[in-house]
């Protein structure tokens, strides 16, 4: 903009901006020449001091003066604002020696001049010429933006492929929803079609128990009938005060005294069918039985899982179900045997009572011992494995460990452990407490091979104890230890 000393004075008052043509009037005012032509169009006077202009004796002539400073304002106006600043050519002199800014100091990243550089403030710098230095630094920008280039490009695929994980997700949940629904819906349609059978059998039970009950207050209601005429006849009979007809009414035709030798005293014979209706175990537990009939169309069911073990001081049950560890008379008992190769055939039996597994002690046979001394055994954990591996889908099993006092259960370095009422989550050796509180009588372990997560259940409520992610890339087993070698009792799966 121009300078305020002299911008007023080169300014239309009519349209406000610098002159453009102007033209003075008689009254010395100068306004641009379109400006004055269209105010005095419509009013013969003076926009500024309102003196009346005459149209005939006024003669627009061009202030060729105004023009040209007007002119030079515009100019320098249009100069500033291609530089962008007031002070552009300043800019370039060194603001102490007033020199033309020539060099760029490398070391300090600013313009000097020549006497700058011979001063002691840029004593040792590194200096180029303004266009080398420019040459220098666009050359590394050029090279910087490669670098940002493949950077956005490695960003750009990165967010790509953060969007496709965002539709395998989306997807992945719709999957499952639909999933969820659909078990739901077959559960839904499990408990309906057992409900429509109980309350089916309990309407028969309650038709033919209603049948039995209506012949017996039929035949009820015959007597009543019969008995009910006999005592009207009766009643009438004694209304008579006339002798003769009395005496005629009792002895005529079906007369009141034949009514009365047939009579029979019949209510203490009649038979009363009392209510016996009932549905068993459905009256009081229906949920649970109807729960375990739902058992056998669940899918998939928890795996039943069969044990192995190599260790010396473990033992398998037959049925490969439970596991627990050789007590000191088992081994004694074993390395007396004349055939070594019954292993701890003892008298420790693992027994179900009340759907918990329990250790029972049954006298050996007799058998034919060697005469050789009992075999010294040393003492080692034992630990087993579950025959079958998993490398893919997602599994899950259940373990009886109420009356265990130590316990490792899960993946091999991968597992939840008991010990001393105290439980832990152990992770390629690394432990930590977990955040569960209570007592565990049935652990519930959740394996997907999928994402290798590795969750532990309190499983009579289902609640979930922990999460954790292995590393192993081989088919992995189930993993049962038993730390305390002088606890009899047996890690057990549940089979359902």
């Amino acid at each position: 903009m121009a300078s305020s000393s002299y911008s007023e004075d080169l300014t239309c008052s009519v349209c406000l901006s610098l002159f453009t043509e102007p033209v003075m009037l008689l009254c010395g005012h100068s306004f641009c020449r379109e400006c004055i032509t269209t105010s005095l169009s419509s009013q013969q006077c003076c926009p500024q001091c309102r003196s009346e202009v005459s149209m005939e004796k006024t003669s627009l002539t061009t202030n060729h003066a105004l023009k040209s400073l007007a002119e030079r304002v515009k100019e320098k106006e249009r100069i500033k604002k291609e530089s962008g600043t007031d002070s552009q050519v300043n800019d370039w002199l060194c603001s102490e020696h007033e020199e033309k800014l020539k060099l760029f100091c490398v070391t300090d990243q600013q313009f000097v001049c020549l006497i700058c550089r011979d001063g002691e403030k840029h004593e040792g710098h590194k200096f180029k010429p303004v266009r080398e230095a420019a040459e220098s630094l666009k050359k590394e920008f050029q090279a910087f933006l490669q670098t940002v280039s493949v950077e956005i490009s490695a960003v750009e695929k990165r967010a790509k492929t953060q969007n496709e994980e965002i539709t395998k997700t989306k997807e992945k949940s719709h999957k499952l929803m639909s999933q969820i629904s659909r078990q739901f819906q077959e559960m839904h349609e499990f408990l309906r079609k057992r409900e429509a059978e109980i309350k089916n059998e309990l309407k028969l039970k309650e038709n033919e128990e209603v049948k039995k009950m209506n012949k017996s207050a039929n035949e009820i209601g015959t007597v009543l009938s019969g008995n009910k005429k006999i005592e009207e006849k009766m009643k009438s009979a004694l209304k008579i005060t006339n002798s003769e007809r009395f005496l005629k009414m009792c002895t005529e035709g079906n007369s009141v005294l034949k009514t009365k030798s047939y009579f029979q005293q019949k209510a203490k014979k009649l038979p009363v069918i009392n209510s016996c209706l009932s549905m068993g175990v459905y009256e009081s537990h229906l949920q649970f039985f109807v729960w375990k009939e739902m058992l056998q169309v669940i899918k998939p069911k928890p795996e039943q899982l069969s044990l192995s073990s190599k260790s010396p001081d473990g033992i398998v049950s037959n049925d490969g179900r439970s596991f627990r560890s050789a007590c000191q008379q088992c081994k004694t008992y074993q390395s007396q045997l004349s055939n070594p190769n019954n292993r701890y055939h003892c008298g420790h039996q693992i027994r179900t009572v009340n759907n918990i597994p329990t250790l029972t002690y049954n006298k050996p046979p007799q058998l034919q011992y060697n005469t050789q001394p009992p075999i010294q055994y040393n003492t080692q954990p034992p630990t087993a494995l579950s025959k079958d591996q998993f490398i893919s889908g997602q599994h899950y099993w259940e373990v009886h460990v109420e009356q265990m006092n130590s316990w490792k259960l899960g993946l091999q370095y991968y597992f939840m452990r008991y010990n001393g009422g105290r439980y832990t989550i152990s992770k390629n050796n690394v432990e930590k407490n977990a955040t569960f509180t209570g007592n565990i009588k049935k652990l519930g372990i959740y394996l997907n091979c999928f994402t290798k997560e590795l969750s532990f259940y309190d499983a009579d409520n289902m609640k979930l104890i922990e999460t954790i992610t292995y590393q192993l890339s081989d088919p992995v087993a189930a993993y049962f230890h038993i730390e305390n070698t002088a606890d009899q009792f047996p890690l057990t799966v549940c089979w359902y």
